[in-house]
C-alpha cells in the first residue's frame, strides 16, 4: 500500500489532521494553517453540481432539449442542481 502526504486543496499545506467523520461516514480533514481562512475540508467531496465544467454541461444539455431528469441521471448529479443552475439568471 502506498501512502502519500495529505494537503490541504485550498493552501497546499501539509499541516493536515484528520478531524472526524460526516453523518454519512465521509472523513473530515482539518488544515492547521493560521493564515487560511477556511480549516476544514473534505478531500473527497460528493457534490459534483457545483463544478463550473458540471454547470456548464448542465445548461449545454439544457439548450439541447434534454429534460431535467434525463439531464441529471446522465450528469450524475440529482435533478436539484440541475433546477438550480437552470433558474439563475446569467449576470
Amino acid at each position: 500500500m502506498v501512502y502519500g502526504q495529505l494537503r490541504c486543496p485550498d493552501c497546499q499545506g501539509v499541516d493536515v489532521m484528520r478531524y472526524g467523520q460526516q453523518r454519512h461516514g465521509e472523513q473530515r480533514d482539518r488544515c492547521h494553517n493560521g493564515n487560511w481562512p477556511r480549516h476544514i475540508f473534505l478531500l473527497h467531496d460528493r457534490t459534483q453540481g457545483r463544478l463550473p465544467t458540471v454547470k456548464q454541461r448542465l445548461v449545454d444539455m439544457a439548450l439541447n432539449g434534454r429534460g431535467i431528469r434525463d439531464t441529471a441521471r446522465v450528469s450524475g448529479v440529482s435533478p436539484t442542481p440541475v433546477i438550480d443552475t437552470l433558474h439563475k439568471r446569467p449576470p
